[in-house]
């Protein structure tokens, strides 16, 4: 049985025993270990009632492009695959969720509508809108943390230290073993086969940020470099990890932030795992703690993505430096292409334009310098959040949101001495990146980006 505390009813409307239930899939797109999808058939099953489940696909997704299009749409022909196998019936919808997933309820007589979590304000946006719109419940399961984010905390949490020991009081009734989508006992036939390459060829997205090759979509290639990683690269996970040129890391946010595996899974993997403890804790602390703190926070501050959503300190020491003399200003074209006087950063922002994938050490120091090289701190968060989503793997998710913030407005974070610019945010300059890597290695790996992930 799936914990109800996983769960929030959305609208006052009851659930119609005769109706069939309704998975909207949309953060968590994977069939196994996925609490939402688990308990729309729980809700099925015991109502005697048919399954379905619907992924909408809209036309713009807040600046994706061709390459988190491609990624996601190859990801979700095995997610209908795996369905067809079990009868489960996958419909994609096209264009406004607002208007087709209630048409959708009324078409096929559902009686009670089961969807995922995502705290960022469009999806919420289209959450609250489609609840209002029916007249049947509409459910809302966190199949993204371990401990949903509601039970985790109440409130916006100020920094790991105030969530950690809330997570780790509630992992031993959370981080539980997950039981396998079984075939519903009630049958119904089954939707007419997805054309996938006609779906992605038909995108009206932008075409110039192309897919990667690095790295396969779905959850099967996802499981597979899970059990890779934690026998070959999580040993010394927690020594090696901020070092960009060894570039020792899981690879796995592709797979999380398009929900194609569970960081559930992947901390019960990583648990289990026979390597050191501090490589244990060191992955845990950022699969758990810190992913589950960007959650908290996009979906407790309304203004997570503006200077007014940091804390009163650091608006205090930004608007104080508001005017301070940069020595070097790019606008945000110059910083896409690459054209600063900085060869570390550059070599960075190629990482991330080619591969769809920046080291999370070089993340830091990227937006730092963003901030230090444009004239105000909002305009520097906007640059920073349009770059990562236009062309990261995993962007528009709370773990980039608050990746900016942390840099750029001090969230999560303490003030620190005061200086030109940055006043008491964090400070990172590139004599501190040579004591801690070989910089000029990891520059010249960028005449040949992609063959970082060989």
């Amino acid at each position: 049985m799936v914990d109800l505390r996983r769960t929030r009813i959305l609208n006052e409307h009851p659930v119609l025993p005769q109706g069939g239930v309704m998975y909207w899939m949309q953060r968590d797109m994977r069939v196994e270990d996925n609490w939402a999808l688990l308990y729309a058939a729980e809700c099925a099953e015991a109502a005697g009632q048919p399954l379905f489940v619907v992924f909408n696909l809209v036309k713009q997704f807040s600046g994706a492009t061709l390459r988190q299009f491609d990624f996601m749409l190859r990801g979700l022909s095995e997610v209908e695959s795996e369905l067809r196998t079990l009868g489960i019936p996958f419909y994609l919808l096209r264009g406004d969720p607002v208007e087709t997933v209630p048409a959708f309820v009324s078409e096929h007589h559902i009686g009670h509508v089961v969807t995922d979590f995502n705290p960022l304000r469009f999806t919420t946006a289209w959450r609250i809108n489609v609840a209002k719109r029916l007249t049947v419940r509409m459910t809302e399961v966190d199949a993204h943390n371990v401990v949903p984010a509601w039970v985790a905390s109440p409130k916006l949490e100020f920094a790991a230290y105030t969530l950690r020991p809330k997570l780790h009081r509630l992992l031993p009734e959370f981080l539980t073993a997950m039981p396998r989508l079984s075939a519903p006992v009630v049958k119904v036939a089954l939707s007419t086969p997805t054309d996938w390459q006609a779906v992605i060829g038909s995108l009206s997205v932008d075409t110039t940020v192309a897919p990667v090759t690095w790295i396969e979509p779905g959850s099967k290639t996802a499981l597979a470099r899970l059990q890779r990683f934690c026998m070959e690269g999580l040993h010394d996970y927690a020594t090696k990890r901020n070092d960009p040129v060894l570039n020792h890391l899981s690879h796995l946010s592709p797979y999380l932030h398009f929900g194609q595996l569970s960081a559930q899974r992947v901390a019960l993997e990583v648990g289990k795992s026979e390597t050191d403890r501090e490589s244990r804790d060191a992955y845990l602390e950022e699969l758990i703690v810190r992913r589950e703190l960007s959650d908290n926070f996009c979906l407790y501050n309304p203004d997570y993505d503006k200077v007014t959503g940091a804390h009163a300190w650091a608006q205090t020491t930004i608007a104080e430096h508001a005017s301070d003399a940069r020595d070097f200003m790019y606008t945000r074209e110059q910083f896409e292409a690459g054209e600063t006087h900085d060869e570390l950063w550059n070599a960075a922002q190629l990482q991330m334009v080619v591969t769809g994938k920046m080291h999370g050490f070089m993340r830091m120091y990227w937006a730092k310098k963003i901030l230090e090289w444009t004239p105000d701190a909002q305009t520097a968060i906007d640059i920073g959040l349009s770059l990562n989503d236009r062309y990261e793997l995993d962007g528009r998710d709370p773990g980039g949101v608050v990746g900016v913030m942390w840099s750029m407005c001090g969230v999560h974070d303490r003030a620190w001495n005061e200086r030109p610019v940055f006043g008491k945010i964090r400070y990172m300059n590139y004599n501190g990146c040579k004591r801690k890597f070989d910089v000029a290695t990891y520059i010249a790996q960028y005449a040949k980006p992609q063959s970082l992930f060989d």
